[in-house]
This record gives structure tokens, C-alpha cells and sequence, in this order.
């Protein structure tokens, strides 16, 4: 673990005593009341952060699965473009052979190459909503175990805080101490390859 974690926070004077305007006794309930209602607030804590990218794109779980996904996209690209090929394949044979054909027999081609255009075009849109559906509950579960991760990590650590630090973000900068991003990943990679493979979806 390391060191270092404390951030003193800075307390300010919420008020000033007038004691020419206050008898003594109320200057006195008035310090008490202050000092009580700042008891609460921590004199320091301990802050820490990660670089989430990181942590996602390292973590195997995401790569396992996204892997996965990818591989589905192939296939999905693989039939959709055999598919493509066919319909091509029976446009051309019809611009051929659809002079011997009589009107109504042209008229009835061209409505089932029409239906089967259009089949091909949703059945296109399905496999992109299917492997963006995929995608989005991949991250959705991601951010769920790791979020979980941190917050036993953190109990564990004694840590106050654990920030997300991404570019274009809240953070621009933060001392490399206070850095856990390769503890957490190899905490994170640890925990996954020492559950059952099935329990983690």
C-alpha cells in the first residue's frame, strides 16, 4: 500500500465574537456551539485515485468480454456480407433473364427483391442494436464490480475518498503517492481469476 494518503482539510472561523455587544455567558454558549458543530467534520482524510481507463481496459473480465463481443461482431459481419452477396447474386440474375419474363412475372420479381432488400436492411440494423445492447451492459457491468471492488478496498485501506481520474475530468492533477490505478487492477484481476468463471457475468 502506499503511503501518504492524508489530506488535511482546512477548517476557517465560521463567525466573530463581538464582546462588546454579547455579555460574557453568551460569548461562551456561542464558542461551545461552534467548536460542536464542526466536531464532525474530519480533521483530515485519507484520498486516493485511479485512472479509470486503466482500470477498465486492464481489467480481464472487459477484456475477456470484449473480446467475446468482437468476435460475434466478426460473424455478424461474416453472415451480413453473405447474405449481401446472395441478394447481389439475384439482383444480377433477374436484370439477365427478366426480359424473358412476362410483366406481371417482372412486376412479382421486383416486389420480392424489394421485401428481401429491406429484410436484409433490418436484419443489418438488429446485429448493430444487438452488439450495442452487448456492449453497453458489458460496461454497466464493469462499472458495477469495480465499483464494488473500491468500496471494500477502501473500507479495507481505511481510505475516505477514491477518485475517478480521466481526462478532460474534474482531477488535473494528483500527486503520483496517491496513485492506486495498478493496485486496484491487480486487486481487481485477482479477485476475477479467483471466482468462478460462471458466477461473473
Amino acid at each position: 500500500m502506499k503511503k501518504g494518503f492524508k489530506i488535511f482539510a482546512v477548517l476557517g472561523l465560521v463567525g466573530m465574537l463581538s464582546y462588546a455587544c454579547q455579555p460574557a455567558a453568551t460569548d461562551s454558549n456561542s464558542s461551545t456551539s461552534s467548536s460542536d458543530s464542526s466536531s464532525d467534520v474530519p480533521v483530515d482524510m485519507k484520498v486516493a485515485y485511479v485512472y479509470t481507463d486503466s482500470v477498465i481496459n486492464q481489467y480481464e473480465y472487459f477484456k475477456k468480454r470484449s473480446d467475446e463481443i468482437t468476435e460475434k461482431g466478426r460473424k455478424f459481419e461474416g453472415d451480413l456480407q453473405s447474405r449481401a452477396r446472395g441478394f447481389e447474386q439475384e439482383v444480377a440474375n433477374f436484370q439477365q433473364s427478366g426480359g424473358n419474363m412476362t410483366l406481371n412475372q417482372q412486376r412479382a420479381k421486383q416486389e420480392e427483391l424489394m421485401k428481401k432488400e429491406q429484410n436484409l436492411v433490418t436484419y443489418r440494423d438488429n446485429l448493430m442494436q444487438e452488439l450495442s445492447v452487448d456492449e453497453s451492459n458489458l460496461y454497466n457491468e464493469v462499472f458495477e464490480q469495480v465499483q464494488s471492488y473500491l468500496k471494500t478496498y477502501a473500507e479495507e485501506k481505511d481510505l475516505d475518498l477514491i477518485l475517478s481520474y480521466t481526462r478532460g475530468g474534474a482531477i488535473w492533477y494528483g500527486k503520483k503517492a496517491f496513485d492506486l490505478t495498478n493496485e486496484v487492477i491487480e486487486g481487481l484481476n485477482k479477485e476475477y481469476n479467483q471466482s468462478p468463471k460462471d458466477s461473473v457475468k
